[in-house]
C-alpha cells in the first residue's frame, strides 16, 4: 500500500491536533484525518451563547498561548478559529473530509478504511473525542409523539425548541446554561436532575489556579481520590461552572427531580407527570467506536474504550487521546489534551525508532 504512515491520527479536533503536534516535535512521520470539512467545524455547529467553562489561561494547547487576557471565557467560534490558527501555526497535516469508517488489525500494525482511500499504520492515535454518540436515555422512547425531542448536540438557540413549555434534562453545565438561555427567550422552562457540584464563584476567581490543579492533579486516577471521583464524573458529568442551581433558578426556570417513567405519553418526576411541549436532552454522549473492527479491544458501559491513560494494554500500538477521565477530569478539555497526547506519543512512537530512516 503506497498510503503508510508511522502514525495515523484520526479526529482534527485538539487532541487530534495536540496529538500531532508532540509527533511533529519528535520527528515522528503522521497524518491527521478528519471528518469535517475544515479545522474548529465541531466547535462552529455548537449552540450559539457557548463559552469554554474554562478561562484562557487553563485552556491553553501545547505552543500556542491564546492572545486574550487572563480571566476570558472565549466564545466556541473563538475556540474554533483558535484551533485553525494552531495547525496553520505548527504546519500540522491534516486530510479534511477523511472519515474513517473501519480500523482493523494487520501484520505490520494496523489497515484504516476510509471515505477518501486506504491507509495503513504501524500506530494509531483514536482522537475523535468524548462527544461522538448523543444519548437519550430509554424514556424518550415513550413519550408521546406530539413532544419535540432534541439533544443538546443538536441545539443552537431558542428557536430550534419548539412550544412554550420546555423539559431540560440534565443539570449539568449544559443543562443549565441551555435553560438559561430558554428562559431568557420567554419559554417556561422545568430542568430535571440532580445539579452536579458547584465550585463557589469566589473561590475560583481568588483561587482559580488552585482549582486547576484540583482537576488535573488531584482528581486524577494515580490518586485515590481520582479513582473514587472517576466512575461518578463518567456517570453524572463535571461540576458546574461558571453557573450554579441558584443562577438558573434566578431566571424563573423551575426545578424537578430525576425523569424516571412516562405516564400517558408525558415523562414523571416527582411521581406525578410533566405537561410539556418539548423536551432537551442534555444527557451527555456515549462512545462511538463501531468503526473500531478489534474485538480485543474492550468497552465500559459509556461506549468508550477501556484505555484509563490512553492506552490498550489487549491492542498494542493503538491510543486514546481526550477521552473522558482518561487521566484526570480535564482530560478533554484544551488545557488537558496536551499532557496526556505527549504521555501516548511516547509510548506509541518513540523518536528514535520512526524517525524516518531510522530502525
Amino acid at each position: 500500500m503506497d498510503d503508510q504512515h508511522d502514525v495515523v491520527v484520526i479526529g482534527g479536533g485538539q487532541a487530534g491536533l495536540a496529538a500531532a503536534y508532540h509527533l511533529s516535535r519528535a520527528g515522528v512521520d503522521h497524518v491527521v484525518l478528519d471528518a469535517g470539512a475544515s479545522p474548529g467545524d465541531q466547535w462552529r455547529r455548537r449552540w450559539d451563547s457557548l463559552r469554554l467553562f474554562t478561562p484562557v489561561q487553563h485552556s491553553t494547547m501545547p505552543g500556542l498561548p491564546w492572545e486574550k487576557p487572563r480571566g476570558y471565557f472565549p466564545t466556541k467560534d473563538e475556540v474554533a478559529d483558535y484551533l485553525a490558527r494552531y495547525r496553520e501555526v505548527h504546519g500540522i497535516a491534516v486530510r479534511h473530509g477523511a472519515r474513517v469508517t473501519r480500523l482493523s488489525r494487520d501484520a505490520g500494525g494496523f489497515a484504516l478504511e476510509t471515505s477518501t482511500g486506504a491507509l495503513a499504520a504501524r500506530s494509531v492515535v483514536v482522537a475523535t473525542g468524548a462527544t461522538s454518540l448523543p444519548h437519550v436515555p430509554d424514556v424518550g422512547a415513550g413519550l408521546d409523539p406530539s413532544i419535540t425531542q432534541l439533544h443538546s448536540d443538536s441545539y443552537r438557540s431558542p428557536a430550534d425548541v419548539p412550544g412554550r413549555r420546555v423539559l431540560v434534562v440534565g443539570f449539568g453545565t449544559s443543562g443549565a446554561e441551555l435553560a438559561v438561555d430558554l428562559a431568557r427567550a420567554g419559554r417556561q422552562v422545568t430542568i430535571a436532575g440532580r445539579p452536579t457540584p458547584h465550585p463557589p464563584d469566589t473561590l475560583l476567581a481568588v483561587a482559580g489556579g488552585a482549582w486547576w490543579v484540583m482537576i488535573t492533579k488531584v482528581l486524577n486516577r494515580r490518586t485515590p481520590l481520582g479513582r473514587r471521583v472517576a466512575p461518578r464524573a463518567l456517570a453524572h458529568g463535571a461540576p458546574l461552572i461558571r453557573i450554579s442551581a441558584r443562577d438558573v433558578a434566578a431566571t424563573g426556570v423551575r426545578r424537578a427531580g430525576r425523569i424516571d417513567g412516562v405516564d400517558r405519553g408525558l415523562p414523571v418526576a416527582d411521581g406525578a407527570p410533566l405537561d410539556v411541549d418539548a423536551v432537551l436532552w442534555c444527557t451527555g454522549y456515549r462512545g462511538n467506536l463501531s468503526w473500531i473492527d478489534i474485538p480485543a479491544l474492550e468497552r465500559d458501559a459509556h461506549g468508550f474504550p477501556v484505555a484509563p491513560f490512553g492506552l490498550a494494554p489487549e491492542v498494542p500500538g493503538l491510543g486514546f487521546v481526550g477521552m473522558p477521565f482518561q487521566t484526570r477530569l480535564a482530560s478533554p478539555l484544551l488545557g488537558g489534551v496536551g499532557e496526556d497526547a505527549a504521555s501516548v506519543v511516547a509510548a506509541l512512537a518513540p523518536a528514535r525508532a520512526l524517525v524516518p530512516g531510522a530502525g
